[in-house]
């Protein structure tokens, strides 16, 4: 199937409770109005607050279910917080039935003999440590919805390292074990696991990456949203362990 060329329904997440983090901007800020247009109640995580309350405005100006904010720092995130995360969503839902992990860094774009150690930290921890960690803690919420889909994000280095990607790669490769492993060892049957790649995407990060591009060239994130609501709702309820691309 071409995955950029799905046509949801138009209530596709209906009553779903779904967290998306890097919600601020770029693809997390396109996933959030899109998931809210199809009925669902967004979880916005960012860093930066006033960003996600632009979002919240913009999601209630389009009549889409009243949103949630929910700042947390991915990259110092202790298990204090993660507890605090956990205890909001239960208290307020009671379930979540699906995670978009979309925060991201970049890191440097240099050969990894030049690589900084300290950068490779904060990339790990943000790219890979606290989708790994989130989705653990926030497993007994996840259990509690009929069908829970998480969907953590990929890139064309993170199927093969790619010179001068550094951390990012790495980063990335490890999302896809992470992904196939939760997806293989189902503990819990009710919940699925896939990876997206976005591909070459008009968004900040992309511009960081390629100074020399013309960003207009690219598809907008706005564009490639069917691929992120086909892993979201049940149309895809068969897949599991798997990683699509989002603009084939």
């Amino acid at each position: 199937m071409k995955y950029s060329e799905y046509q949801p329904r138009p209530d596709l997440l209906k009553d779903r409770v779904i967290l998306i983090t890097g919600a601020g901007d770029g693809i997390g800020r396109a996933a959030a109005i899109s998931f809210a247009l199809h009925g669902a109640t967004v979880v916005l995580h960012g860093r930066t607050l006033n960003k996600l309350e632009v979002i919240y405005d913009e999601i209630e100006g389009l009549g889409a279910p009243q949103p949630a904010i929910l700042p947390l720092q991915l990259s110092s995130a202790s298990s204090r917080d993660y507890e605090l995360l956990v205890d909001t969503l239960d208290k307020q839902f009671g379930r979540l039935d699906g995670i978009l992990h979309n925060a991201g860094i970049l890191g440097e774009r240099t050969e990894l003999v030049h690589y900084p150690a300290d950068v490779w930290d904060d990339v790990m921890a943000v790219n890979l440590r606290a989708p790994f960690v989130m989705t653990q803690e926030l497993l007994p919420l996840l259990e509690k919805s009929a069908h829970a889909s998480v969907v953590f994000a990929s890139s064309g280095v993170g199927r093969e390292g790619r010179e001068r990607w550094g951390a990012y790669s790495v980063s990335k490769i490890a999302i896809e074990a992470v992904s196939k492993l939760f997806a293989q060892e189902n503990v819990h049957p009710n919940i699925r696991y896939n990876c997206i790649n976005p591909g070459a995407t008009r968004t900040a990060m992309r511009a960081k990456a390629y100074p020399d591009e013309d960003p207009k060239t690219l598809p907008t994130p706005e564009s490639i949203m069917p691929a992120y609501l086909y892993l979201m709702g049940d149309d895809s309820l068969h897949m599991n362990g798997q990683s699509i691309d989002a603009q084939d």
